[in-house]
């Protein structure tokens, strides 16, 4: 991931978002820790214009947002997704957790790369971040379980194992 691939902007309870590429577990890592750190919000914008794929993992994160979004009386706008990457969301059942808008974000910052310098991520977190993404994909819609299900599964004995090799460091 290139720093300035997944940049990300915070002002006044609104949180903008602007992905280029092919998104993927290495994005969904930084977008889980704001997903997690952010208690109160209004607006999550996530410009999806530049993407041109999404992972799983990065959907499962999107679909974290979402949820919460709704725990807490606040909106998830995608904007300028394409129809390939709307059709990755409907098909995971997914796609109800999000308003799908067209237009640039009006609470966009002005962009520099230092805007996207998130720091490399750990073997760990970015286990624990596949493991959960899945999860809330299956808490997002069950029909999901049957998909994700080994995924889950190995992504949990990989945090296990990562967790094991932590101990004997």
């Amino acid at each position: 991931m290139k720093e300035s691939d997944l940049l990300i902007s915070h002002h006044d309870g609104v949180f903008s978002v602007k992905v280029a590429g092919r998104a993927n577990f290495e994005y969904a890592v930084p977008l889980r820790e704001l997903a997690k750190s952010s208690n109160e919000f209004r607006c999550f914008r996530i410009d999806l214009g530049d993407c041109v794929a999404m992972d799983s993992t990065f959907m499962g994160v999107l679909s974290m947002i979402g949820l919460k979004s709704r725990r807490c009386n606040a909106t998830v706008e995608l904007l300028n997704a394409n129809d390939t990457l709307k059709k990755l969301l409907r098909d995971l059942g997914v796609s109800k957790l999000f308003t799908f808008t067209e237009g640039s974000d009006p609470d966009a910052p002005q962009w520099s790369a230092s805007d996207g310098n998130v720091a490399r991520n750990d073997m760990l977190t970015t286990a624990e971040t596949v493991t959960e993404a899945h999860q809330t994909l299956v808490e997002a819609d069950s029909n999901n379980a049957a998909k994700f299900d080994q995924v889950i599964e190995f992504a949990r004995q990989d945090v296990e194992r990562l967790k094991n090799r932590e101990k004997e460091d």
